[in-house]
């Protein structure tokens, strides 16, 4: 079993940055690959980023491609996501999930993934 909890969001003025931070507790987080997703109001889910157990691999959505930054800490059971350049249209909840099969590694598919944090919301201003 893995519990998720993200931090780190917040209100920021357009062209900032924020770190999101996902811990978890449980040993198999570890071995689990993990991604983002963010929904806005009134809007579906959709991926954002993605990172392998491992973090050599890594994976982005265009719209954040070369603004956000993946990355993780085994040792500390946390996955970090920077996001620079922000911009009204990130306003969203983000989430952060883990799935247990390797295979699914970076997959965008939202079905992949056994288990999901609360979120955490991040409102940028313009």
């Amino acid at each position: 079993q893995v519990q998720l909890v993200e931090s780190g969001g917040g209100l920021v003025q357009a062209g900032g940055s924020l770190r999101l931070s996902c811990a978890a507790s449980g040993r198999t987080f570890r071995t689990s690959p993990v991604g983002w997703f963010r929904q806005a109001p009134g809007k579906e889910r959709e991926f954002v980023a993605a990172i392998s157990w491992s973090g050599l691999s890594t994976y982005y959505a265009d719209s954040v491609k070369g603004r956000c930054t993946i990355s993780r800490d085994n040792a500390k059971n946390t996955v970090y996501l920077q996001m620079n350049s922000l911009k009204p249209e990130d306003t969203a909840s983000y989430y952060c999930a883990a799935t247990t099969n390797r295979y699914y590694s970076g997959t965008r598919d939202e079905r992949r993934y056994d288990y999901w944090g609360q979120g955490t919301q991040v409102t940028v201003s313009s």
